[in-house]
């Protein structure tokens, strides 16, 4: 499975509605290959407003059986 995440730093971004917090992996907001635009959207608004790290990531999970 492949999903797209955005990252500033050594942190990513997590969208609420009163505004992107900046948390770690697994809070982080993850969307769909498909709203690709919606996140480079919100990646240049970001950007424009002081946050010139910021970047869009592939974020690829693979199933495994877990061994014990």
């Amino acid at each position: 499975m492949e999903l797209l995440i955005i990252k500033s730093g050594r942190d990513y971004l997590r969208f609420k509605d009163d505004g992107p917090l900046f948390v770690g992996l697994e809070k982080a907001s993850v969307f769909p290959l498909d709203q690709l635009e919606k996140v480079q959207t919100q990646a240049s608004s970001l950007k424009k407003n002081g946050f010139p790290d910021v970047c869009i990531k592939k974020l690829v999970l693979t199933e495994e059986e877990l061994s014990t």
